[in-house]
């Protein structure tokens, strides 16, 4: 359909409105003349205006949606429009297609793409405005507000990419009626939330209506198109409005202009005046009112009706809306006040009072089950509209129409003297409130909080290079939070799973078993940064705690202590002094410092050969700022530590760095766990010196008991010293701190392998792998666990996946190899001899490796001098020589023996 016939379509559709429905079929007739689609289009239009709500909004949708090419939507589905891999068709309408796409920048996070129509971006002036507006409410931060990522163009296409939500409407869910009162008040708190975000951030959203709030499955809202409402309002007409009814009827019905918006318009909107904060509160109340009684407040049989109905009638009334409270009544009609100055002044007051009247039905509704329990007497109930208006009718003699009569209290001074009754009414009022108070008290000091995860927060800034501030951030404020006494907080790489996900608090709950969770975003934008965060319930998704942050980038580590401190106030209460300093304490007055250690961090969590170097440049260039900065020099142990248990590096060339970082930290910060959980390292690992590696892991942990880090390396400590009931404890409390951790439960196989039990080792490998297929550890020990089973080719191609994600790690070589040796291929494991020793020329190869592939090939002589070239080195293998199960072939041979006991291995 072409926007000429979108606009011939429109025009008659009004048209035949405006006269009686008896005379529309002859119209019609003669209007349309032998064009029967055209006139079929128009019934459509008829025939859907005549249905419950929402029904023309739809028809007209899927026409002007036809204005678009009909092969575009077949053509981007599994292309890559700009950066965005398109994947299906969500929907199309007047203002154009949606599609489902993903965003490989951002682990892959699912998108929600809006191809705008060729109509909408033919004039330049109208993209430009769409740019602006969209990039104004792109830095909207808050829950209940879709995110605007991008608007973007490319292969001459212009697109909107927004944040992708699973759920429905709110039309769609008031098909069936009216609301429960306590998800309808639930719905417009939230989303009189969104609006006082935006109202503060000066941008008013013009079009709110329940095609635009969105419910997600979990119950959180979301409300759409923030800043693109005016766009759409401009497509109707270059010229200036006129103040009529009729005319500004015509001029709200072109290309993407939905007409059940006029329903929601506040008079000034509907008179074509200049619209403000005030507007959407209209708007909301006119939504709240359709929720709770299944009906619009402003109604007639034509627009024109309906417009002259908002602007100069009062509101349908709610009489038979027995269940209301006359409270909630008194807070429409505020919303719906003709004179903005009546209303409410700001979306945050509308939310604040709609708040407490939930709470004040959900405390009545406790002392009811308690008073009815309790003697029989008959339950204590809010006045409803039905009995407010029995009562304003009893005492004026006339029922009135007016909502806000019902709260009235006028003329009942001199009545209340004179009548006992009313006094101990008041006396029982009195009481109640007393009983609220001391609900309110006990439930919320019963409430404890004795779990939580953080959940990285989500990077709205369009550059995806910025992510290592949302998960440096993160991992942040986990590491705060864990100073905590009896406070099991998640660590990162659990929390990391839910990254570019829809967050489902009880969801994150039950899998992470926790009660609460924080999430929030975060933007920066040049020198500034915005972040909210929310901090929920799990059990009953309750909101605990929320905040919104406006703070130059300067002020990021102030920022991330105030964060940590409030939530800990949260879950804690009061915090004595010594908490208190725990948790904000400061470890550096450089930003940039901290930005680049925040960089380190994000690299050493990746554990790639790659992503530790590239985090100790970067936390030597935080050193260099600030060469009193603790935490950089611990970062700087952990990733030496790494890069020398992985063999990513000599042990010589890593382990020494690492234990002169740590007790460099531990020189400026004696009371940090993480320096410690290092030195004990390497400790094990390269000095074999078993009691103080113990004494530092112990330390560690006493410092802070939620390290997960070192209750995982004390794990593996306690395995090589052969004490694996010990060793098991210390590894199920790292996964109950990080139960997504793919290391931590690829390390309970590792564990099992080592002390023989290779069938079950098989079985949680294998769980490990259903969480990540192309983990490679997990891959590695499998792999291991199946040559011991016999299982030869089954561990050829577990070796195979290793190498296909770290391509050319000698530790993968080696175990091909020694299984090429015990299974006969004496070519293939000499081929692997000769790879491992031109790779030596290039990086670190474990002379550990080259020993394992002699002794797979029986070759006793070329082992053991292998073997002594690894003691040489001080490779942190030799820890394992007497449980790895692959040197059972030489264990009686005394220089075995006698090199177990130069590695102070105990007997």
């Amino acid at each position: 359909m072409t926007p000429e016939r979108w606009q011939r379509v429109s025009d008659l559709f009004e048209a035949a409105l405006a006269r009686e429905p008896s005379l529309r079929a002859a119209y019609l007739t003669d209007a349309c003349a032998d064009d029967a689609e055209l006139q079929r289009e128009v019934d459509s239009l008829l025939t859907a205006h005549e249905q419950p709500n929402g029904l023309v909004d739809e028809r007209l949708s899927v026409l002007a949606g036809e204005i678009l090419p009909t092969e575009t939507a077949a053509s981007l589905v599994g292309r890559t429009l700009g950066v965005y891999r398109v994947e299906r068709e969500l929907g199309r309408g007047g203002m154009g297609e949606v599609y489902l796409a993903r965003d490989p920048r951002l682990h892959q996070r699912s998108v929600a793409l809006k191809l705008l129509p060729a109509y909408f971006i033919a004039d330049v002036g109208r993209v430009r405005r769409l740019q602006q507006e969209a990039r104004a409410a792109s830095a909207l931060n808050h829950p209940n507000i879709v995110t605007i990522f991008e608007v973007g163009e490319a292969d001459g296409l212009r697109f909107i990419v927004t944040e992708y939500i699973e759920g429905q409407t709110l039309r769609e869910l008031l098909a069936s009626g009216a609301l429960p009162l306590r998800q309808a008040l639930d719905i417009a708190t939230q989303t009189a939330g969104a609006l006082a975000a935006a109202h503060t951030a000066g941008i008013v959203h013009r079009d709110i209506k329940p095609e635009n709030i969105m419910l997600r499955p979990d119950g959180y809202v979301k409300v759409l198109d923030f800043g693109l409402a005016k766009l759409t309002a401009e497509m109707a007409t270059n010229e200036p409005r006129r103040q009529t009814a009729d005319t500004f009827i015509q001029q709200n019905t072109m290309p993407g202009m939905v007409l059940g918006t006029i329903n929601y318009m506040s008079p000034e909107q509907a008179r074509g005046l200049p619209v403000d904060a005030g507007t959407d509160i209209w708007s909301l109340g006119v939504v709240l009112y359709e929720m709770v009684t299944g009906r619009l407040p402003f109604q007639g049989p034509t627009p024109t009706d309906v417009i002259i109905a908002i602007v100069e009638k009062e509101s349908l009334p709610m009489i038979e809306a027995r269940s209301v409270p006359a409270e909630l009544i008194k807070i429409i009609a505020k919303t719906l006040a003709k004179d903005r100055s009546a209303r409410y002044q700001t979306a945050r007051d509308l939310m604040f009072d709609l708040q407490r009247l939930k709470q004040s039905l959900e405390v009545a509704a406790e002392l009811e089950r308690g008073s009815s329990s309790a003697g029989g007497r008959a339950p204590i109930d809010f006045i409803s509209s039905a009995q407010a208006a029995t009562q304003t009718a009893d005492q004026s003699g006339a029922q009135t129409n007016e909502p806000a009569r019902l709260m009235s209290g006028a003329g009942s001074s001199g009545r209340i003297k004179n009548h006992p009754r009313i006094i101990f009414m008041a006396a029982v009022v009195l009481v109640l409130c007393v009983a609220i108070g001391a609900y309110f008290y006990l439930t919320h000091s019963s409430r404890t909080i004795n779990s939580i995860a953080v959940l990285p927060l989500v990077n709205n800034a369009p550059d995806a290079n910025n992510e290592y501030l949302s998960e440096g951030l993160t991992e942040s404020l986990i590491n705060n939070l864990s100073q905590l006494p009896n406070v099991k907080v998640i660590s990162l790489s659990s929390v990391l799973r839910y990254q570019g996900q829809q967050i489902d608090p009880q969801r994150v709950g039950r899998e992470l078993n926790v009660r609460a969770v924080l999430f929030g975003h975060i933007t920066q934008r040049g020198d500034s940064l915005a972040i909210t965060t929310e901090l929920v319930d799990t059990q009953d998704n309750s909101h605990l705690w929320g905040a919104e942050y406006n703070k130059r980038i300067a002020d990021l580590p102030i920022l991330q202590e105030e964060i940590a401190q409030e939530v800990s106030r949260q879950l804690r209460g009061r915090l004595s002094g010594a908490e208190q300093q725990r948790i904000s304490r400061h470890y550096t007055d450089s930003t940039e410092a901290y930005q680049l250690y925040l960089q380190g961090r994000y690299y050493w969590n990746q554990r790639t050969e790659d992503g530790l170097l590239k985090g100790i440049k970067y936390f030597q260039q935080a050193l260099d700022l600030d060469p009193m900065y603790a935490l950089a020099y611990s970062g700087l142990a952990d990733s030496y530590t790494a890069l020398g248990y992985s063999s990513y590096l000599a042990p010589k060339d890593s382990f020494p760095k690492a234990k002169a970082a740590a007790l460099k930290a531990l020189e400026l910060d004696p009371q940090l766990a993480e320096p410690h959980a290092s030195l004990a390292y390497t400790n094990f690992y390269y000095d074999w010196n078993w009691p103080e590696a113990e004494k530092e892991f112990k330390r560690a942990l006493e410092i802070n008991p939620n390290y997960t880090v070192a209750h995982h390396w004390y794990s593996v400590y306690l395995t090589a010293m052969g004490r694996s009931s010990e060793a098991a404890v210390e590894i199920k409390r790292a996964q109950e701190l990080d139960p997504l951790s793919l290391s931590i439960n690829t390390d309970m196989g590792f564990e099992l392998y080592y002390s023989g039990q290779y069938d079950q080792a098989i079985k949680e490998l294998q769980t490990t792998l259903k969480m990540k297929q192309d983990f490679p550890l997990a891959h590695l020990w499998l792999g291991r666990a199946y040559q011991e089973r016999g299982m030869y080719e089954e561990s050829l191609s577990e070796f195979s996946q290793v190498d296909k994600v770290v391509h050319q790690w000698p530790v993968t070589i080696a175990a091909i190899g020694y299984v090429y040796g015990v299974t006969g291929r004496k070519v293939a494991a000499q081929q692997v001899l000769d790879e491992l020793n031109q790779l030596a020329q290039q990086k670190y190869v474990t002379p550990y490796g080259v020993a394992l592939v002699y002794i797979g090939l029986g070759e006793k002589e070329s082992a053991f001098a292998a073997l002594e070239k690894a003691f040489a080195d001080r490779s942190n293998w030799l820890v394992w020589l007497k449980l790895d199960p692959r040197w059972k072939n030489i264990r009686s041979d005394p220089r075995f023996a006698d090199l177990v006991h130069r590695v102070g291995l105990p007997q």
